[in-house]
Formats: structure tokens, sequence, C-alpha cells
């Protein structure tokens, strides 16, 4: 469904575009979930899989990698603890810092997860050739790349005029 917006040309063929990629994401998203087990959430698995590829790191990097804030990160954390799927490892040099290792549990769940988790997602994908796949990545990291830039332009530049005016 396209927009109704009837705005300059560059906004319509913006929010078009917005609305099929995320409409497409969605809908692939919600079939991937279909693969997980009924208690375990996609942010839930993404820590999961972050541990197992990466290895163990402290929350904050966790949040960084999944684009989510660290106070949403505290609770998914939390309740893979409760589960026994990680466990939180205080830092003896300094307490201040706390690192999410991977439990013997949490392991095998994951490493069995895995597979069934990528073989959806290349299914999935398998309606876009190799080169298609390839340039639809390129343009998803330009476009996220491009906006995280913008942010910060706005930022700086909403910056610069709070110095100019004070």
């Amino acid at each position: 469904m396209p927009t109704h917006h009837r705005g300059p040309p560059h906004e319509i063929g913006a929010l078009n575009a917005y609305i099929k990629l995320m409409r497409a994401s969605e809908s692939i998203s919600g079939r991937v979930q279909e693969v997980l087990p009924a208690d375990l959430t996609e942010t839930q698995f993404a820590v999961l899989e972050a541990l197992f590829h990466l290895g163990p790191l402290c929350q904050g990097q966790i949040a960084a990698k999944l684009l989510k804030s660290t106070g949403n990160l505290t609770l998914v954390v939390d309740n893979l603890e409760k589960n026994k799927l990680v466990k939180r490892v205080r830092s003896e040099s300094d307490r201040r810092f706390v690192q999410v290792n991977l439990t013997p549990k949490g392991t095998s769940v994951i490493a069995a997860l895995f597979p069934k988790v990528a073989a959806r997602i290349a299914e999935e994908f398998s309606s876009l050739t190799e080169p298609e796949q390839v340039t639809l990545a390129h343009l998803c990291k330009k476009l996220g790349l491009e906006s995280q830039s913008a942010a910060r332009n706005d930022q700086a530049v909403s910056t610069q005029k709070d110095r100019i005016s004070e």
C-alpha cells in the first residue's frame, strides 16, 4: 500500500520506499520468529547469538550491537539469566564492569537454534539472487549510516546554535 501523502515527489518516494522496507522487514521477522521457541523473544535470541559468535560482552557492547537501549537490554538479560541461559560476571579489578557470558545451557540452546534460524533467513532471502542480496545489504548499510550521519550533523548544528545563542 503506497502512502496517501500528497507532498513533494521526493517525500512521496521516500515514504513509499520506507513503507515497503518496513513491511518487508516485519514480514520476514514474523516468519523467522516462527522458528524460535515460544519462550524466547527475537531480542533474547539476538543476545544469545552475539555472545555465541563474539564471546562474553558487557551489556553496553551488546546494546550497541543490537541497537537497543541499555535499559531495555537490562530487562532482556535479566530474563535470560532467570532462564539460566546467561550469567553476569562482575570484574574483580573494576566492580562497575559486568560481563555477560553464556551458560552451558545457553550455549546448548543457541548452538541448536542458530542453524535453524540461519536456514530460515536464507530461505526468506532466496527470492533474491546473491548479487541482489549484496546490493540490498549495501543499500541498507548506506541508508543506516547516512541516517546516523545526518542525526549527528543535526545534533552538531543544534549544539552550535545553542552555543551561539548563549
